[in-house]
């Protein structure tokens, strides 16, 4: 017995008849053919961003629960289950937005107020 996958052949001849009515049985050439299933994309996993974001940006944990949707979503596409990646990927995506934004407007308030606290110590005001 061989273990190895054995190739199909099929009889590519029409069904009908012949001129004289009776069934055809002329046998002709024998296709051989391969089926090589198509790639499916692969969804973005945002390791690197969710990386960044739980380092630098990560107002209330967003940025480290990203990174572990993240993970999630690569473990997911290793194991060739798409749209549990995708799926985790979106959601690591969101999160990855919303600690950006945050963390964006964080250090744009802290940066007034340093200013603003600046400016009037300089000036000897109080608040």
């Amino acid at each position: 017995m061989e273990n190895f996958p054995q190739s199909v052949s099929i009889n590519m001849q029409p069904y009908g008849r012949n001129g004289a009515g009776s069934p055809a049985t002329a046998f002709g050439p024998t296709i051989t053919s391969f089926v090589r299933p198509e790639p499916v994309p692969s969804p973005p996993d945002f390791v690197l961003w969710s990386f960044f974001n739980a380092m630098f940006c990560n107002p209330f944990c967003l940025g480290f629960i990203a990174l572990i949707f993240s993970v999630k979503a690569r473990d997911r596409k290793i194991a060739q289950d798409p749209a549990a990646a995708g799926s985790y990927g979106r959601t690591a995506k969101h999160l990855n937005v919303a600690a950006l934004c945050l963390g964006i407007v964080f250090t744009i308030i802290c940066i007034v107020l340093l200013a603003l606290f600046y400016n009037n110590a300089r000036t000897g005001g109080h608040f």
